[in-house]
């Protein structure tokens, strides 16, 4: 039992809802403790620095973002062409993409390192970081660009196993470099009074960690493909691929990020205190949005592997099953958070009016949540068939050209005397509006999308 757990998984035969709840278990455990790197290190720097260091960790984070796209590209290209080739029983093909994400994340980490620490003040600078938290915002960013190579291969080399069904070993490794993360913080902060840059390197140690174990876990499964120095070097058609598949979604993030760093520059407008309670949120909303990644990873996952194996009847038929699962889920979370909504904001901060502010702020995004689900499952299907074209341009319709002028435009016109820079809800209703209308796309997208054409003709 205990090796079927950390096996590749078949996602091509058995009930398509219970194949895609059972990957979608532990890789959503996997996505909450990942999530707690950066919840941890905003509850240590909240308690034991205070609300100024929690406002640096949090604006810090959007530029963290826009710098790991590359990745995030990479890693959604691999997924797809690990799972339609695993699928497809191609194994030389499967080994070239593996040796060719393996090189690639190594020469972007490279890169990464040289090029972006300069760069990072000057770009805070330019987001009206205020004064008070700027220099631990640079900081936290420059020790992430150093470290960058940990988090890139945690990323890439779990993405590959979960393209191959194994999203059980990914999860183990990461909940081990939870706890080292955890125990790093609280040693760095609280005893060797390191602040912000502490909580940082913490991060940066335990992602290494987890990434190291994710290469030796693939260094073991000789019996899937084939690793060795001839696999590592770079094939074109590989490459391609990878960046044709990639390039979308990690457009697709770079967008959010960008529209995030946009939106930050009105959130920094607010102050500290509305900074912090943005901070809150954002932590809080990484764990009731997890279950909707889960589900859209384990969507894109289940529906290349069909794809490779030519089950399309299979793959109408998970996407609605897969659907209803995570909209039922997400209605779940939402509950949750209207009701026990202070109890969770009160986890990293003892100051009334922060917790007050949060909690009301959170209750305009909690119905989003349902909508969210629809937008990862379908947009998980319509990847995983190798279209991630029309997922960027919904991200660019709703963050572009919704998101940001809806939230400028409600500053604007709620501006009084005694609110300089308007009501501080237009950020979060401006997100709630992006999240609902991106729903409605998606199922348009899904509906009439070209995956169907490229890939369902010979079901037709």
């Amino acid at each position: 039992m205990f090796k079927k757990l950390f096996a590749p998984t078949d996602m091509t035969v058995g009930t398509p809802w219970k194949s895609i709840v059972a990957f979608s278990i532990p890789m959503l455990i996997g996505n909450i403790a990942q999530q707690l790197y950066s919840t941890v290190d905003s509850i240590v720097v909240g308690l034991y620095v205070g609300d100024n260091a929690l406002a640096a960790v949090g604006s810090a984070t959007p530029i963290l973002n826009l710098l790991l796209v590359l990745f995030i590209g990479i890693s959604t290209g691999a997924s797809i062409m690990v799972s339609q080739y695993y699928g497809a029983k191609e194994r030389e093909k499967l080994s070239y993409t593996i040796g060719t994400c393996i090189t690639l994340t190594a020469l972007c980490s490279l890169f990464m390192m040289v090029v972006t620490p300069p760069l990072i003040r000057p770009a805070l600078e330019l987001m009206n970081t205020p004064q008070t938290i700027i220099d631990g915002c640079t900081n936290y960013l420059i020790i992430s660009m150093i470290g960058i190579a940990g988090m890139a291969y945690y990323n890439i080399l779990s993405s590959i196993l979960r393209g191959m069904g194994d999203s059980y070993s990914a999860l183990v490794y990461l909940l081990i470099a939870t706890v080292i993360n955890i125990v790093l913080d609280i040693v760095f902060v609280a005893k060797f009074n390191m602040g912000v840059g502490g909580v940082a390197l913490a991060t940066v140690i335990a992602q290494a960690i987890s990434s190291i174990l994710c290469l030796i876990k693939l260094m073991q499964m000789r019996s899937v493909f084939d690793l060795t120095k001839n696999e590592l070097i770079m094939r074109k058609e590989q490459l391609s691929r990878i960046i044709s598949l990639g390039l979308p979604s990690g457009a697709t993030q770079a967008i959010f990020s960008s529209a995030t760093i946009i939106v930050q520059s009105l959130t920094n407008s607010f102050g500290e205190l509305f900074i912090a309670a943005n901070v809150i949120i954002m932590r809080v909303d990484g764990f009731a949005m997890m279950p909707n990644f889960s589900f859209g990873n384990a969507m894109t996952t289940y529906t290349g592997q069909n794809i490779g194996a030519k089950k399309y009847q299979r793959v109408l038929d998970g996407a609605i099953q897969g659907l209803i699962v995570a909209v039922l889920c997400a209605t779940g979370i939402t509950g949750i958070i209207l009701v026990f909504g202070k109890y969770l904001m009160a986890m990293f901060t003892s100051t009334t009016e922060l917790i007050e502010m949060s909690v009301y702020l959170m209750r305009i995004l909690a119905v989003g949540y349902i909508a969210m689900a629809v937008t990862q499952s379908l947009s998980g299907v319509m990847r995983g068939a190798g279209d991630t074209v029309t997922p960027m341009w919904i991200s660019l319709i709703t963050t572009v050209l919704l998101r940001v002028p809806v939230a400028y435009g409600i500053s604007y016109l709620t501006r009084t005397p005694e609110l300089p820079f308007g009501r501080l809800e237009c950020v979060h209703i401006s997100l709630l509006i992006s999240w609902t209308i991106g729903a409605v796309l998606t199922a348009m997208a899904y509906r009439k999308g070209k995956w169907k054409q490229k890939y369902m003709e010979d079901y037709q």
